[in-house]
């Protein structure tokens, strides 16, 4: 059972919406695009800085709808999310000692999607290091180390979860060594997510309930972006032009982490618009000529904005 109740008003939108966009793009195929859409309807139970427990969080199921929302896709820099959920965790049980280094390769990580801040970070949760090849023995014992942050999340037991794998860094180039014998010679190792199981990890991280509600506004705090153009042409590198907040007023909040390569263009976000209830959207695309054209995700975007009503 999904952590949403999936909801028919909301399903026919997305059919209608995703119709839309394959005749806006019509080199979009069925299979290279996935998306997660949950709304929050009066009264709102997320966003309040913790002010419910998580068993009672977890009472509530908003209304959702997705299209191929289990399938397992390259995450590119998404799964950032799962490694600052990771790092709070860590912090809060003592695993890891808080350090200014850290805090701001987290931040990087997160602000500017910096690869190899995430190193860094994937390097303190996991005790390991990247580096020349070793011997079978200690190899073995560096990849169970390297699946602590997997073993992590699967001790969840969401079942939206069962299927993701998050033990690799991100790279500009690629991994060598060690790294690219752990990412398997058929890459089979890499990291894969699911946009319903990105939903709840970000609908955990707004409700306040990933790790601790104080960790939660910290996350939040990262996540929140700036339409503001000025802004936006200051830093040619946001996470913005060309992602889902393009497609949004400027009137609107948002907090959001995209991921790009050039196989893949990627978003996560939650929004609140005025008048509308707020949201939470994820949507990947695949193929190396959708990765690269801003304007699919902004499209989508819109259209869901459009289709978000108050009941």
């Amino acid at each position: 059972m999904t952590f949403f109740n999936p909801d028919s008003t909301l399903q026919s939108a997305v059919d209608s919406i995703l119709q839309t966009t394959w005749s806006a793009f019509p080199g979009l195929a069925q299979t290279q695009i996935a998306l997660t859409w949950i709304v929050y309807d009066p009264p709102i139970f997320v966003n309040t800085g913790g002010a419910l427990s998580p068993e009672e969080f977890w009472k509530y199921r908003p209304r959702g709808a997705t299209y191929r929302g289990v399938e397992r896709i390259y995450p590119a820099s998404v799964v950032k999310l799962f490694y600052l959920v990771a790092v709070h965790e860590w912090l809060n049980q003592g695993m890891i000692q808080p350090t200014a280094e850290l805090e701001r390769a987290t931040r990087d990580m997160i602000v500017d999607s910096s690869n190899d801040a995430t190193g860094l970070v994937v390097d303190v949760l996991t005790g390991t290091t990247s580096g020349p090849e070793i011997t079978p023995g200690p190899f073995e014992t560096w990849k169970h180390q390297r699946n602590l942050v997997n073993r992590y999340f699967q001790s969840l037991e969401w079942p939206e979860l069962e299927t993701i794998n998050v033990n690799q860094k991100t790279w500009c180039d690629g991994p060598y060594g060690r790294e690219r014998i752990f990412l398997g010679e058929m890459m089979e190792n890499r990291n894969m997510l699911t946009t319903n199981s990105v939903a709840r990890l970000l609908h955990s991280i707004v409700g306040g309930v990933a790790v601790t509600p104080e960790g939660c506004k910290a996350m939040m705090k990262l996540m929140k972006r700036s339409l503001n153009p000025q802004d936006l042409a200051a830093d040619p590198e946001n996470q913005v032009t060309g992602f889902l907040g393009a497609g949004l007023p400027l009137s609107v909040n948002l907090w959001s982490k995209a991921g790009l390569t050039s196989r893949v263009r990627h978003d996560a976000a939650y929004i609140e618009c005025p008048d509308h209830p707020p949201y939470l959207l994820v949507v990947f695309t695949e193929g190396q000529n959708h990765s690269q054209n801003e304007a699919i995700l902004p499209f989508v975007s819109g259209q869901i904005l459009e289709a978000t009503h108050l009941p």
